[in-house]
């Protein structure tokens, strides 16, 4: 049985097969099926795009009766757009979300004849084409990484005025009740233009026929001046408290829904050793679905060795990769992971060293409010990468001074025990808030930022695209027999990838039909990942 990493590997029919309810995904799921916008907010593979795709499911399932038809968005490609149009994102968007409502449509058969709204979302009036004039503008800009310096004709576009009105009309027509759009990666998350335009979209899409709903990451997150995320939408975070009763058997059951029977005997025979693989991962199925890849047998060694490998040194390579992308963000990024390395866990190890026979460990520590704003920067990217996530604001920490709470990354904690499996397992079953590390506004440890002579108006996101797209392939996040197959057809870049054709990707993987599909949409996933940031 085949584990999936990502999302976009899974068909839509099988996603309930693979689900696990949770009291918080229950509710963001009903959430995302409502009438009211949603916004879910959470780190890489913690399940973001496994609710929206759920959601969908579900609402396909009901529309015969409930009338309200899920479509679902994926803006992944929005790192390969490069115009000069001031406002490309924008209509990238727009042309994507009208073709991928039109196809949702036409794949459930609702579609029949071109109505004027259907045309207006199409840029056509016959009733088949090769491609309508709305395709043609989205693959233009989706294509303009190769043609920089080429205009994109976007005269077929609708107006925003015009596109709510042919939903509506479209609507009626059809007796649909209600579209939902469930956007995925919203937009990426270190260009702040493309989320702003976003956001201003995600607001004028507004109306009693259409929902919008997204997904996007924590603390990198712009909304821009006329998007009020607390009153323009319902903001989930997704965070599973590795404190839950619950958590470890929730964990389990996710992992056994897609496992072999190998590996649930593993499971079996190693409980407490599984347990500290769980923990670990934070409430991230991603990071756990790895590790217990890496680890194969459940033996105490394999599983102290996994930790101190992928928690001290593989869960850091995103983190430290942004720092080559984003030369502007390097000393950010550099102090954010030395403030985690060298002060934070340290204090953490000694306070758990000193307390844990009173039956209190800890994995948080406090940021005083007034801290330098490049301290808070970094801790944002930190909260992007998933290395820490933001707890509790506005908490009093001592002589009431007022700050937010962090908790660390349960792994990276362990990562630094001579044997996390020895007391692993007692350290995490007597987490508790009150032994949180406290760093005032004043403290030490944030000099090297203050003395760098950055100011907020210094941070260059600035991207080399070229400069990306000759980078090896081997820095993507795909297995070692994917980067030799697509290396032995001499797809050695990124760029590489992207170029070739479908053909020349299935017959890199040199397999059946149906996984050389699946093979290619996971190249395209990590590579559109690691452009996103």
């Amino acid at each position: 049985m085949a584990i999936y990493i990502r999302t976009e590997d899974i068909k839509l029919d099988d996603i309930p097969k693979l689900y696990v309810e949770m009291q918080q995904d229950k509710e963001c799921i009903t959430a995302l099926k409502g009438t009211s916008p949603v916004i879910i907010v959470g780190s890489r593979g913690v399940g973001k795009s496994f609710l929206l795709r759920l959601a969908q499911y579900e609402q396909l399932e009901s529309f015969s009766t409930e009338k309200v038809f899920p479509v679902y968005v994926t803006l992944r490609k929005s790192s390969l757009i490069h115009t000069n149009d001031s406002q490309q994102f924008y209509h990238w968007m727009l042309a994507r979300i009208c073709h991928d409502i039109l196809r949702s449509l036409s794949l459930k058969g609702l579609l029949q004849t071109i109505t004027s709204s259907i045309s207006m979302l199409t840029g056509i009036s016959e009733n088949r084409i090769e491609k309508t004039a709305i395709e043609q503008i989205m693959d233009a800009y989706e294509n303009s990484w190769q043609y920089p310096t080429e205009d994109i004709d976007i005269s077929a576009l609708p107006t925003i005025d015009d596109f709510v009105e042919s939903i509506e009309d479209l609507c009626k027509t059809l007796n649909i009740d209600r579209i939902n759009l469930l956007i995925d990666e919203a937009a990426h998350v270190f260009i702040p233009n493309q989320q702003r335009q976003f956001f201003t979209l995600f607001r004028d899409m507004r109306s009693p026929y259409i929902t919008v709903n997204a997904a996007v990451y924590p603390g990198v997150t712009i909304y821009g001046d006329t998007f009020q995320a607390s009153h323009d939408a319902t903001m989930i975070d997704l965070y599973r408290d590795i404190a839950d009763k619950d958590y470890v058997s929730i964990m389990t059951e996710l992992v056994k829904k897609q496992s072999s029977s190998d590996i649930m005997n593993q499971i079996s025979q190693n409980r407490n050793n599984f347990a500290l693989l769980a923990y670990s991962c934070g409430g991230n199925p991603r990071h756990l679905l790895k590790t217990i890849i890496q680890t194969g047998k459940l033996s105490a060694n394999n599983v102290n060795n996994t930790i101190r490998k992928y928690y001290r040194s593989e869960i850091w390579s995103d983190h430290s990769q942004l720092a080559e992308k984003y030369e502007g963000l390097r000393p950010i990024i550099d102090w954010g992971r030395n403030f985690i390395e060298e002060k934070v866990l340290p204090e953490i190890v000694s306070k758990n060293d000193k307390f844990i026979e009173d039956g209190i460990t800890s994995s948080y520590f406090w940021i005083h409010r007034d801290a330098p704003h490049l301290v808070k920067e970094a801790l944002r990217i930190l909260e992007y990468t998933g290395i820490i996530s933001g707890h509790s604001q506005g908490i009093k920490a001592s002589r009431s001074n007022i700050g937010t709470r962090y908790c660390v990354n349960f792994g990276c904690l362990l990562s630094l025990e001579d044997r996390a499996t020895t007391r692993g397992i007692d350290i995490a079953e007597k987490l508790s808030i009150k032994r949180m590390t406290e760093f005032g506004m004043n403290n030490s440890a944030f000099e090297p930022l203050r003395k760098s002579g950055l100011s907020e108006n210094d941070i260059d996101l600035s991207m080399q695209l070229k400069t990306q797209l000759e980078r090896s392939i081997d820095i993507l996040d795909l297995t070692p027999w994917q980067k030799e197959k697509l290396h032995g057809e001499k797809l050695h870049t990124i760029g590489d990838v992207l170029r070739a054709s479908e053909s020349d990707i299935m017959k890199a993987y040199y397999v059946g039909g149906v996984r050389a599909r699946q093979m290619k949409n996971s190249a395209y996933a990590a590579i559109y990942e690691y452009l996103a940031g």
